[in-house]
């Protein structure tokens, strides 16, 4: 079934523009060809056991120039660098149309983890280091890899993280031990959250404040453990990493000692959003799937469509859909406009739209039957992403204690909550 997008009247004429064009690729391009596509994309997974029908490499590499010359490579880069230069709210348009396909926006230039990290180097990287890092990064000669989480402390608290780097003349030495670093099997340099730790530093006054540190994976000491089993999966691509005695120069510092955090809640942050609006175009095809599977079978002598459970699934179906997009894009408009309710928005729908993809999908493979968990639908690998999506870029209950702190900070300071602003 193909993706129907029709112009929004709200919206203005280049996001519309942006969206249907987008459609049309997804519908024309990759919905026909995505069981191919998904034997060898970007954190995909490849069944050797199957001959390919077609060269699935070079269909990428057509879809890819296909989408260059449409315009619509790389959203989140500016022109500069080869982009779009979208703003933060017609990026999270396009996300949605997207991500209707599993795997499209690779297609498009948006690659986990690179796309973050390419963010994080526009912003807080230096002329020398945009060169080194961040060019070949946009060109595809780089790949790059997130490496924040530590297995010996709560990822949920960013300040318990006890890897350092101490400085060493105009070098810093690098130990510690994370794990679910991301693209780690591929990745040519990594971006790692650390504690930098002064020469003359004094243990009484802290372990070290925070930054991020850009770290060659053939540095000697960076060593690769495994791929971290995921699902049931013997391994995947987020591998534990033990750093020991790595020496890198003082300049690979991404931004100032000190800004580590900010750094990356301002990737997280856009990522939560991006996140869920990605979420709601996987809903959108989950919800297409299930009425398709309605309308076309039949059993016990009548149409799946005549029966009341199916209907209901349909009716709940809606509506969590409908009030996980209203929320997501409510969420974004604060954040394109800064607005300081944007934190609890965000961490509103960090916990709401897993949930309601969670259900939306579930019901769709109850629809479907045994088909619904078989490789031949994308239902199975949408079910496994929705309940991920509840622990990444932090816990439903951490967001929820968020939320209750901004709201009852702001009653105890203007005396109640304005949900109209």
């Amino acid at each position: 079934m193909p993706l129907t997008v029709r112009p929004i009247p709200t919206l203005d004429e280049r996001i519309n523009d942006i969206r249907m064009r987008t459609a049309e690729i997804v519908n024309n391009d990759i919905l026909p060809n995505e069981q191919a596509l998904r034997r060898s994309g970007h954190g995909g997974y490849v069944d050797d056991t199957q001959p390919a029908v077609i060269d699935a490499k070079a269909l990428r590499e057509e879809i890819k120039q296909k989408v260059r010359r449409a315009g619509l490579w790389a959203p989140h880069l500016p022109p500069e660098y080869g982009g779009m230069g979208l703003d933060f709210l017609a990026h999270a348009y396009m996300n949605e149309v997207l991500a209707y396909a599993t795997g499209a926006a690779a297609l498009f230039g948006v690659v986990a983890p690179n796309s973050g990290n390419q963010k994080i180097l526009l912003k807080y990287g230096t002329d020398e280091q945009k060169e080194q890092w961040l060019r070949p990064l946009v060109e595809g000669e780089m790949e790059s890899g997130f490496s924040m989480t530590e297995p010996e402390n709560p990822g949920s608290d960013p300040r318990s993280l006890t890897t350092t780097a101490v400085r060493d003349g105009d070098e810093l030495v690098l130990n510690g031990h994370k794990w679910f670093t991301s693209n780690g099997h591929a990745a040519d340099f990594f971006i790692v959250m650390t504690r930098v730790v002064e020469a003359d530093h004094d243990p009484a006054s802290g372990r070290g404040q925070m930054a991020q540190l850009i770290v060659p994976t053939d540095t000697p000491g960076v060593n690769i453990v495994r791929g971290v089993g995921i699902w049931g999966r013997s391994t995947s691509d987020h591998v534990e990493v033990r750093y020991e005695n790595v020496r890198v120069p003082a300049s690979n510092l991404l931004g100032a000692v000190g800004q580590g955090h900010q750094a990356a809640q301002d990737r997280l942050g856009a990522g939560r959003v991006f996140h869920c609006m990605n979420s709601i175009g996987q809903m959108w095809r989950a919800f297409d799937l299930m009425v398709e599977r309605a309308t076309t079978r039949t059993v016990h002598g009548g149409p799946l469509q005549d029966k009341q459970f199916v209907q209901g699934f349909i009716a709940d179906s809606y509506m969590d859909i409908s009030a996980a997009r209203l929320m997501t894009i409510q969420a974004a408009e604060r954040v394109a406009r800064n607005d300081r309710g944007a934190r609890t928005d965000i961490s509103s729908i960090k916990v709401f739209v897993p949930a309601a993809y969670s259900r939306v999908v579930d019901r769709a493979i109850q629809v479907w039957g045994a088909a619904g968990v078989s490789s031949d639908l994308p239902l199975s690998s949408m079910y496994l992403g929705a309940r991920t999506l509840r622990l990444a870029d932090g816990p439903d209950e951490v967001h929820k204690v968020l939320i209750a702190k901004h709201v009852l900070d702001r009653y105890a300071t203007e005396g109640g909550w304005d949900f109209g602003n």
